[in-house]
């Protein structure tokens, strides 16, 4: 976390903070210094936490996030860089970039922070909301059948992909050090919830 941060941007109970906590720990845990690292996110509640890295860092735009932290490695191998948005940003409109990097298997970690809505602007559907469930944007229910990102990224031939959940800190610091040790592109989805629009 860095030190001369004046506020924070998140909601009350916002469970970002503990993956923020497991990346921390993971990076210590490994002795990788801040200047080894750099943290790439795109826009969305999750995206955010790069403000708060204390490395190299970066907010780029919506879905480009991916795609930037490739360019990174590729400029400097010697880094150890992860890239980070939520399910809509990573799922909706950057997965083509998420598929691709898997495919090309270029070592970054890339980790979603699925909340299974679009929390940033108030709590819409995203490609993992589950079906019936009641959002802004779907008062009726939602008739779109989610998608399940291990199978969507083990498709696009992941070497490592793992789903785990925001309740057990020390299971998402060790799966995050076991990503980044990894030679190749990998990914991890953290399941958790947002204390302002998921209901379910």
């Amino acid at each position: 976390m860095r030190t001369n941060l004046q506020s924070i941007q998140r909601c009350p109970w916002c469970w970002n903070f503990l993956i923020h906590l497991a990346i921390k720990q993971a990076l210590e845990s490994l002795w990788i210094e801040k200047e080894n690292v750099d943290f790439v996110t795109g826009i969305g509640c999750g995206s955010k936490m790069s403000q708060y890295m204390d490395c190299y860092w970066a907010e780029t735009l919506h879905w480009r996030g991916i795609p930037f932290a490739t360019g990174v490695k590729l400029a400097n191998p010697k880094l150890t860089v992860i890239s980070l948005s939520g399910d809509g940003d990573t799922y909706g409109i950057g997965l083509w970039h998420l598929l691709h990097a898997a495919r090309n298997n270029i070592n970054i970690l890339h980790i979603t922070c699925d909340n299974e809505n679009y929390a940033l602007t108030t709590g819409q559907a995203s490609p993992t909301t589950p079906l019936d469930v009641k959002t802004n944007s779907t008062p009726n229910g939602n008739h779109t059948k989610p998608f399940d990102p291990v199978n969507l990224l083990e498709s696009a031939w992941c070497g490592f992909v793992k789903k785990v959940d925001w309740k057990d800190l020390n299971w998402m610091k060790e799966t995050i050090k076991e990503a980044i040790q990894y030679e190749w592109f990998a990914h991890i989805n953290v399941n958790q919830p947002c204390p302002s629009w998921r209901r379910w």
